[in-house]
């Protein structure tokens, strides 16, 4: 099988990048030919033989919404010219106006816009206005792109339902959740004292973007106020955050700890009790995952992609994201009980072992396959 997918970024590190980086990996384990369009390929995909990289530069380009464009309209103009080629096209969502087989979808902006939590509505300024501007384009070139492809694969089942209300029949939509690296992400400890954390204190951890509140880490810290000696680590980059200082007049500076941009969010985990992620908006976030894969009991909220995820077994999922005496209860209710946590942990990790990267990319071969036998 000769097989196309377009993406931004094909490497680790990157959530599409990284879903894509291990489809390629199981499709040339079973021998199948590969074209790759993107930006960014990792080093050890982009050379080997069965590979042929199409390398669209947009770095230098100022803003997401024109590199973007510049984007769709080179990797269209290259697939327009070679589609005879191609057995099976997968792309990523608005990524190119061209017809594809297969529509991966990790995101939904049509649904993004109209969340309470968009920047537009909590940002009355010319950032908040570019940005509905882009969440609007976008929507449009995705409504688009989702009528030409024959199979839609939503990422999450909260990305289905947003699919489906936007009009894309549901019999059209696979649902194929995203993967967690099993290794890298296990249960273990690892001293707090290094990371400059408090040891024989329960320790929870929040990791996300924390220059804006979509991922409600504000709700987290309004709780955190109300279970005492509960700690807090923080790992996003605090550069034009309000969160510190938010932190601070609630008297919790003692409490919660920001560790900055990391990247060994894995060694980080082991050394928290619990996960907490009740994010405002979120189609389908690796995070969740990956805590539960790290032995981590969780917390989370029904507006929180990938929550379906979360048992009763393994976790908690609020109603309501903002409730803020739900969350202290919650959070409460845990960390007085290090016997559930340690079950809760238990059943996580199980679950996660049912999405390991091998088992997703598999799962989208098998879909390329079945395409190309009809």
């Amino acid at each position: 099988m000769k097989l196309c997918i377009v993406t931004h970024k094909l490497k680790k590190g990157d959530g599409q990048g990284r879903v894509n980086y291990e489809v390629v990996k199981e499709a040339l384990n079973r021998n199948h030919q590969l074209t790759l369009i993107a930006s960014e390929i990792a080093p050890e995909i982009q050379y080997q033989s069965d590979i042929t990289g199409v390398y669209i530069p947009v770095k230098g380009i100022p803003t997401e919404l024109l590199k973007n464009l510049l984007f769709s309209q080179k990797s269209a103009a290259w697939l327009r010219q070679n589609r005879q080629s191609l057995d099976v096209i997968q792309v990523n969502g608005a990524i190119t106006v061209t017809n594809a087989d297969v529509n991966a979808v990790h995101f939904v902006h049509s649904s993004w816009l109209k969340s309470p939590a968009h920047i537009s509505r909590i940002r009355r300024d010319l950032y908040g206005a570019y940005q509905w501007f882009y969440t609007a384009v976008n929507a449009n070139w995705e409504t688009k792109s989702f009528q030409q492809a024959q199979v839609i694969v939503a990422v999450s089942q909260k990305v289905k339902e947003e699919l489906v209300s936007i009009g894309v029949p549901s019999t059209k939509i696979r649902t194929i959740i995203n993967g967690v690296d099993l290794e890298e992400f296990t249960p273990g400890n690892t001293s707090r004292t290094q990371l400059g954390l408090p040891e024989n204190v329960p320790l929870a951890l929040f990791v996300g973007d924390i220059r804006t509140t979509r991922k409600n880490l504000d709700t987290i810290l309004h709780g955190l106020v109300k279970v005492p000696n509960l700690h807090l680590a923080v790992v996003g980059s605090t550069e034009g955050s309000p969160f510190p200082q938010l932190a601070a007049s609630l008297g919790l500076e003692k409490r919660v700890h920001f560790l900055g941009y990391r990247r060994d969010i894995a060694e980080i985990m082991r050394t928290a009790d619990v996960f907490v992620f009740p994010s405002r908006y979120e189609a389908c976030t690796l995070v969740l995952l990956e805590a539960m894969a790290s032995g981590l009991p969780v917390i989370t909220a029904t507006s929180t992609g990938g929550a379906e995820l979360v048992t009763s077994e393994s976790g908690i999922v609020l109603p309501d994201c903002n409730d803020i005496d739900g969350l202290s209860k919650a959070m409460l209710s845990l960390v007085s009980d290090s016997l559930l946590m340690e079950s809760m942990g238990k059943a996580g990790r199980s679950v996660a072992e049912q999405h390991s990267w091998k088992i997703m990319a598999q799962t989208y071969v098998d879909l390329f396959e079945e395409l190309n036998q009809k």
